[in-house]
């Protein structure tokens, strides 16, 4: 894994174009802590940090073509990328290094932009095509790698993590409206907002190709979603062992040593499982945690990963992770640049921790929950078409109110707190009571929260809200079910989890690969009807069905957790004090952003057991040390209305 960035000038290259690269480099030096590497010409500058893990001797970048007119920069991971090669060099392309990277150059050469299309894998690419004159950029199609850009004073700037971008004192650091009001109604900032105004996030699935012309962008993939309810269950799971086996096997190339997470859930158990299938008696080496504190191992897996562990006699290593996060938070918050709230950053930092320890390259179960219907608000989606049918008299006057008044003490808090929001979302407009389980801030705070400025207007928050039911009409699907599993994967998915796995893993200069988003695996998950993934209320019915005879009945059959960290308990114990500091009334005055009275309100009513509040206090707590390292001292009236 790697990290990238360069310079598009509008006339000419400056005499201090390196410099300025280097510095944009450096910033990103945890990506690619073994090497460095710069391209330069009159009017672009491209540079790159290099995390080696295949051909460790020959894969130095930028990488040329033959007469050196195109050049690439590149994090990721091709998988393919031995046939492509081979294909290539039947068209005549010499080859010079035994790297993915040089079949990016040659790809392009051949078929243009549309050489992406080819490509399986994990990526963010820039190439400098000098005869053409142009920058072309591209993004794999799930967004497992990060890629920003920037337009200001007449440059076009690109790097794989914001801080790179920043290293430019020129650029100005205004906060940008909808993506302040996304982060505290998400916990995290969706694609292509940032919360800087002038910095933009390259969607998943597209391109950006900046010319004479000016820039555009292109989306080169979609997910489509055409269920087959002509197939066999049994015919189904053969065609998906024989496919996830493939996407496990192709993710174990390697120079470098090699071993996966396991939380102890269905996903990470059954890439373990498979990898140990493809290894044969060379061990799996696999990484967990638990939690400590008040809370205890109440909420962690451990006892199920070692399950796991045992069937398929991994080489497996713990973690027990403690709830005092003063140490940790500034080095998670920097490594985001820009607020994220998803409380299994804390467990994630330290589990790649553990990981890097022992490998350079691991393998992690994310999008397996996406592509077998494993959230619990999948379940809730499910439910509602029943529920809305109690009358609306019935629905908001007898039981949202008898729900609201639930404590949320406990162990239960989370349980009360889902249904709730279960309640309270139920609207006949299917897009928006989607939209309403996925809300992190309850109404009784969304009007109050925020102070008398423009971030978190009511402008802001529905355009968040827009973009997202935007989302749900334009799916290429007609089940509503496969509509909010789009949603996901345009907002969620690269946003929130892939996201928070990429800098939590880089943060460590690691790389993670995920079997369950290998493209064609989707696709084909994609054509498996919503019915037969979840049946019977039971969430991801066929996936667990397929894997019985490969994992322990315990783990199939128990409540999901991952590593995801007993927060709510955290806060209410080891962490008050702290989240108390962090959130006083002072600290809060230093910006005027928020309402010191309502955010007492919400602390009080988490501590008392009114109502679980976790996630909007983390959010609040991150979003008070982001702004103290990144913005503070900027002006209140520096804001900027929501993006198009």
């Amino acid at each position: 894994m790697c990290g990238i960035a360069g310079i598009h000038f509008g006339d000419h290259r400056p005499p201090d174009a390196i410099a300025r690269i280097e510095r944009m480099t450096s910033a990103l030096a945890h990506r690619g802590p073994d090497d460095s590497g710069y391209h330069e010409d009159e009017r672009v500058v491209l540079g790159h940090r290099r995390l080696s893990i295949i051909d460790l001797k020959t894969g130095q970048q930028p990488i040329y073509n033959e007469d050196r007119t195109v050049s690439v920069v590149f994090n990721g991971e091709i998988y393919n990328f031995e046939e492509i090669r081979r294909r290539l060099i039947d068209r005549g392309h010499r080859f010079q290094t035994n790297s993915d990277t040089e079949t990016i150059v040659h790809a392009y050469e051949e078929w243009g932009e549309s050489c992406v299309e080819s490509f399986r894998g994990m990526f963010a690419f820039a190439i400098r095509d000098e005869r053409r004159d142009t920058l072309f950029l591209a993004r794999d199609r799930f967004g497992k790698k990060p890629l920003f850009y920037a337009q200001y004073d007449g440059l076009f700037v690109f790097a794989s993590e914001m801080k790179a971008i920043l290293t430019d004192p020129r650029f100005e650091r205004r906060i940008d409206d909808e993506a302040f009001a996304a982060y505290f109604l998400l916990s995290y900032i969706p694609a292509p907002l940032t919360i800087f105004a002038g910095i933009r996030k390259l969607r998943p699935g597209h391109t950006l190709t900046i010319d004479r012309d000016g820039i555009r962008e292109r989306q080169y993939w979609d997910i489509t979603f055409k269920p087959d309810r002509t197939r066999r269950e049994a015919d189904i799971l053969d065609e998906f062992t024989t496919r996830f086996e493939e996407a496990v096997r192709v993710r174990l190339i390697s120079d470098v040593p090699l071993g996966a997470f396991l939380s102890g859930g269905i996903d990470s158990s059954a890439v373990v499982a498979f990898m140990a299938k493809a290894r044969g008696s060379d061990p799996v080496r696999t990484f967990t945690i638990g939690f400590s504190g008040a809370a205890g191992a109440a909420d962690d897996e451990r006892r199920y990963a070692r399950m796991v562990a045992d069937r398929y006699h991994t080489d497996h290593k713990e973690y027990e992770v403690q709830p005092d996060v003063a140490g940790v938070i500034e080095s998670i918050v920097r490594g985001f640049d820009e607020p994220f709230a998803d409380d299994s950053m804390i467990p994630s930092y330290f589990v790649c921790q553990l990981a890097r320890q022992n490998v350079t390259v691991a393998l992690s179960g994310l999008g397996g929950d996406e592509a077998f219907l494993g959230y619990e608000r999948y379940l809730g989606f499910q439910l509602s078409e029943w529920f809305n049918r109690v009358p609306a008299a019935i629905r908001s006057g007898l039981i949202g109110p008898l729900v609201g008044s639930l404590p949320e003490l406990g162990f239960a808090g989370n349980r009360i707190n889902h249904v709730k929001r279960f309640v309270r979302s139920a609207v006949s407009d299917e897009a928006r009571r989607y939209f309403g389980y996925v809300l992190k801030i309850a109404p009784e705070y969304r009007q109050r929260l925020f102070g008398d400025g423009a971030h978190g207007n009511q402008t802001a928050m529905d355009a968040v809200q827009q973009r997202f039911v935007a989302h749900y009409r334009e799916a290429r699907a007609d089940d509503p079910m496969d509509r909010v599993l789009y949603c996901d994967i345009k907002t969620y998915l690269p946003d929130d989890i892939l996201a928070l796995t990429d800098r939590m893993s880089m943060c460590h200069s690691l790389e993670v690969r995920v079997p369950f988003l290998d493209h064609e695996l989707f696709e084909f998950a994609a054509t498996i009807p919503s019915e037969m993934k979840m049946k019977w209320l039971r969430k991801k019915h066929l996936l667990k069905k397929g894997l019985a005879k490969m994992l322990p009945g315990p783990v199939l059959s128990h409540r999901k957790h991952g590593f995801v960290g007993p927060m709510p308990q955290w806060l209410r114990n080891d962490l008050k004090p702290y989240t108390l500091s962090v959130l006083s009334p002072e600290r809060l005055a230093r910006h005027g952003f928020f309402n010191s009275g309502t955010v007492s309100r919400i602390l009080s009513d988490h501590f008392e057991g009114r109502q679980t509040n976790d996630t909007l206090i983390w959010s609040l707590v991150v979003f008070q040390t982001w702004f103290d390292l990144y913005v503070d001292g900027l002006p209140r009236a520096q804001s900027a209305a929501p993006a198009a």
